[in-house]
C-alpha cells in the first residue's frame, strides 16, 4: 500500500543484530528511500502496521518471535498483506528458503550481505511493487469508468414498459459484468401498433456498449414509419456498416398489431424467438428465416418477414444468446431446450 504520509518510498529493516542493521542502513542510504528500523519481531509488526512500508527486509532468527511468524502475521493482516517481504538469514538450506516463499516472501538474501546484491534485489522489488500499485490504481479507475458506462447504458433502455391492451409485457436486462452489448427498445406506432427491437453487440466490454449506444441512436433517429420490420433492419445495417466498420450486431425487430393480434418479425443473426401455444399447450422455437448480423456488409438480399397470429394465453419470448449460452459449474450451457421448459409452465411471465 505504501507510505501514506508522502510520495517517498520506505523500507523497513528488521534484525536483532545492531551490526547487521548498520550495514543494511549504510548499504541502502543511497537508494532514495526512507529507512525504518526494528530490532525485533514485535517491533516490526507495530511499525509495519502504522507506517505501511513499501518493502520489508526481515531477519529470520530473532529472540521474541522469528521472521517466519512475523511474515505469517503480516500476510494475515489485510493492511500489510501486500507489502513485499525479503528474508535475511545466514541459513542457506533450500528448505528454509522454500518455507519463507511459501509464507508469502518475495525473495531471500543470505548473510553475510553483498551490498550490490542487496541494492539490486531491493530496487527490483520496489519497482515491482510500484508497478503493481499503478496497475491497481488504473484498474480502480477503469472499474469506475465502466460503472459510469453501465449507468449511462441502462438509461438508454425504456424507463418503463408501455401498457398495451390484451398484451402483457415483461423484460429483464443484466450484463455479465459492467458494460455490455445487449439492447432492447419499444416504440409506439400509429393505429395501435408497437415496434420491439432486441439487439446484441459482440463482446461484453466498452466497445460493445458503444455499439449498443450507436444502435439505440440510429433506431430512435429512424425517420420513416417503423412499421416495416425488414426496412428497419435494412436501415440499421446500412448505417452500422458506415459508422462502425467492422461491427457485429445481431438483432430482431418485430411489430405487434394490437387490433389484429399479429406479430411480424425480421431477424438478423438473432436467436430464434420462442412461442408457447396455449391451444396446443406446447412451447417451441418459431420458424423465422433471417439474414446475417448487422454491420458486416450491406444486404443484397431481401430480408424475410415472418407473420404469426397470437391467441389469448399465447406467450412470446425473444432473448439474446447470453441467456442460452450461459455456463454452469460443470461447463454445460443452459441451452434452448431448458429455456423452452419454463416458457410452458403455468406461472411463466406471459403476454
Amino acid at each position: 500500500m505504501g507510505n501514506n504520509s508522502s510520495d517517498t518510498e520506505s523500507i523497513l529493516l528488521v534484525d536483532d543484530n545492531p551490526t547487521n542493521l548498520q550495514v543494511l542502513f549504510q548499504t541502502l542510504e543511497g537508494v532514495g528511500c526512507k529507512l525504518l528500523i526494528a530490532k525485533n519481531g514485535n517491533g516490526a509488526l507495530a511499525i509495519a502496521g502504522k507506517a505501511l512500508p513499501d518493502l520489508i527486509l526481515l531477519d529470520i532468527m530473532m529472540p521474541d518471535i522469528d521472521g517466519y511468524e512475523v511474515c505469517r502475521q503480516l500476510k494475515a493482516d489485510p493492511a500489510t498483506a501486500d507489502i513485499p517481504v525479503i528474508f535475511l538469514s545466514a541459513l542457506g538450506e533450500t528448505e528454509d528458503k522454500v518455507k519463507g516463499l511459501h509464507l508469502g516472501a518475495v525473495d531471500y538474501i543470505t548473510k553475510p550481505f553483498q551490498p550490490d546484491e542487496v541494492i539490486a534485489r531491493v530496487n527490483t522489488h520496489l519497482t515491482i511493487h510500484r508497478l503493481k500499485r499503478e496497475v491497481e490504481s488504473q484498474k480502480d479507475q477503469l472499474e469506475h469508468e465502466l460503472e459510469v458506462v453501465s449507468e449511462v447504458q441502462r438509461k438508454l433502455l425504456p424507463k418503463k414498459l408501455p401498457q398495451i391492451d390484451g398484451f402483457k409485457l415483461a423484460a429483464h436486462y443484466e450484463t455479465s459484468r459492467y458494460a455490455g452489448g445487449d439492447y432492447y427498445d419499444i416504440i409506439e406506432i400509429p393505429d395501435n401498433r408497437w415496434g420491439f427491437l432486441i439487439a446484441d453487440a459482440e463482446g461484453h466490454s466498452a466497445p460493445a456498449a458503444v455499439l449498443m449506444a450507436m444502435t439505440c441512436a440510429l433506431f430512435r433517429a429512424y425517420s420513416a414509419s417503423p412499421n416495416d420490420p425488414a426496412a428497419v433492419l435494412q436501415y440499421l445495417n446500412q448505417h452500422l456498416c458506415k459508422v462502425a466498420d467492422p461491427s457485429f450486431m445481431t438483432a430482431l425487430y418485430a411489430v405487434y398489431d394490437a387490433g389484429q393480434q399479429t406479430m411480424r418479425i425480421a431477424r438478423a443473426g438473432q436467436p430464434l424467438p420462442m412461442i408457447y401455444r396455449s391451444s396446443e399447450k406446447k412451447a417451441f422455437e418459431l420458424d423465422s428465416p433471417g439474414v446475417y448480423p448487422l454491420g458486416i456488409e450491406p444486404y443484397n438480399i431481401e430480408i424475410p418477414v415472418t407473420e404469426i397470429q397470437l391467441m389469448p394465453g399465447d406467450r412470446f419470448l425473444v432473448y439474446t444468446d447470453g441467456l442460452s449460452e450461459r455456463f454452469n459449474a460443470d461447463g454445460e450451457t443452459y441451452g434452448e431446450e431448458r429455456l423452452l421448459q419454463p416458457l410452458a409452465t403455468d406461472n411463466a411471465a406471459a403476454p
